[in-house]
């Protein structure tokens, strides 16, 4: 595996798990305590690129075990459209590797104004958003030098997962968050190249999630963008069988990804779909799927399989940018931060 700045910095998100765990634990256990006597109607919530990925791990994790509705707020509601917001009865999150996007910033004033508790999940505590919010919750994850985010989309999922076991008190999510840095130490030496290996010539492909692994599902679709310049799309396996069926057939790259809870049976049902009609299919999380079967570590608790697949992941898509001839840490147009408006 060639050594990149993104393998590097993908390879330390066990070191940066448990890091931030023990880092946030009383504050994590306080805003949880907070959070219960708040009694909230509702969470809001506001990120951009792989942070707002995360935040789609966050909404159903958020909302299957706090039985609260979440809602993703465009930020240009605030930087365009100048509107002003009640969120009187919500709790407000903003999820930002740099904390510096404009757009991020300006929501975030538009919700306090609006009466929400802001919390704040920012890797750069000596930004303006960390002085701007209530509550900020350091990712630890360290300075991220490549343009593609790794650690930091991990330590988001993390510090998400603290969240929920703090708010809720659910002993299962301690449990599992607990055991974050091992299974991620595990899941880096997951060898996905079998998968990887097929796609040097492709030009599209689908990632598909439910549930817990559909923002992972983006991620992933974003990543073969920006590091391997593949046309990747994600979709949720209830929604692609509609239109995006069509352009299924003979040889396309199909990588599923088992959400490990009660939507599997639904997505293994995508997966023999998309075989039957010729796809190359990837499955990661069951070995009772069509295709490739790719491996994560077992008897993972279901609320960390999706991070534990995002980390097996980013193991082997910088070799698949290497074997295209494409540098991963510095991918073109892009730079690491976004200034947003």
């Amino acid at each position: 595996m060639p050594e990149t700045l993104l393998t590097r910095e993908a390879a330390e998100a066990a070191e940066v798990a448990a890091r931030q765990i023990a880092l946030n634990g009383d504050a994590t256990a306080l805003l949880g305590e907070r959070l219960r006597r708040r009694k909230p109607a509702f969470i809001a919530t506001c990120a951009r690129g792989s942070s707002d990925h995360a935040m789609t791990y966050g909404k159903y994790l958020l909302e299957r075990t706090l039985g609260l509705p979440v809602a993703s707020l465009g930020p240009s509601l605030a930087s365009v459209y100048r509107e002003e917001l009640d969120l009187s009865g919500a709790v407000f999150i903003a999820a930002s590797q740099s904390g510096r996007s404009p757009d991020a910033l300006q929501l975030t004033e538009t919700a306090k104004r609006g009466g929400a508790l802001t919390i704040g999940l920012i890797n750069d505590m000596a930004s303006p958003l960390a002085g701007l919010v209530d509550v900020a919750l350091p990712l630890a994850a360290g300075p991220e030098t490549s343009v593609a985010a790794t650690k930091s989309f991990l330590a988001t999922g993390t510090a998400l997962l603290h969240l929920a076991a703090a708010w809720s008190c659910e002993r299962s999510l301690a449990d599992a968050l607990v055991r974050a840095p091992e299974l991620l130490g595990q899941a880096g030496l997951c060898d996905w190249s079998p998968f990887f290996g097929r796609l040097r010539d492709a030009t599209s492909l689908y990632v598909i999630g439910r549930g817990l692994s559909l923002g992972i599902a983006q991620e992933m679709a974003l990543k073969f963008k920006e590091t391997c310049r593949i046309h990747a799309e994600a979709f949720s396996a209830a929604e692609v069988l509609h239109g995006p069926l069509a352009l299924v057939g003979p040889g396309f790259p199909a990588l599923v990804l088992d959400p490990a809870d009660e939507g599997s049976e639904s997505t293994l049902s995508v997966a023999r779909s998309f075989a039957a009609l010729g796809a190359e299919v990837a499955y990661a999380g069951s070995d009772a799927a069509p295709g490739i079967a790719l491996p994560v570590p077992a008897e993972s608790p279901a609320v960390l399989m999706p991070l534990l697949q995002a980390r097996a992941f980013y193991g082997g898509v910088a070799a698949l940018a290497k074997a295209r001839g494409l540098d991963p840490d510095r991918p073109p147009h892009l730079r690491k931060v976004t200034q947003t408006l």
